[in-house]
């Protein structure tokens, strides 16, 4: 005997609404845009892509969600209300920023 875990996947055609290059829509609510250009090329020293873009969609509990980023040198930064603001700091890591700051170290006289 055989039992898979895998959900349901739906038969159902979604139809494209609107796709062009810089984004898309479809008939179930999702809408994606992107655009990006690349700054300072030919620099290999600080040549880097700097790409915008958002999407949104409906979550199974039925939570509207919508996400905008900017991804660049600094890595992706995405923004959007079911997103903690800031992440949570881990357990350790708060533990030990805690200890650090009950146990300064003396100053050092020149």
């Amino acid at each position: 005997m055989v039992v898979s875990c895998a959900p349901q996947q739906s038969t159902e055609q979604i139809p494209n609404v609107k796709y062009d290059n810089e984004g898309y829509e479809t008939g179930n609510g999702i809408v994606a845009e992107e655009q990006g250009v690349l700054k300072n090329a030919g620099n290999p020293e600080t040549e880097a892509l700097d790409v915008k873009g958002s999407y949104q969609y409906t979550a199974d509990d039925g939570t509207s969600i919508h996400l905008t980023y900017v991804a660049d040198e600094n890595g992706f930064q995405p923004q959007g209300d079911h997103l903690p603001t800031p992440p949570p700091i881990p357990p350790a890591i708060q533990r030990a920023l805690e200890w650090i700051a009950a146990h300064p170290e003396p100053e050092q006289k020149l």
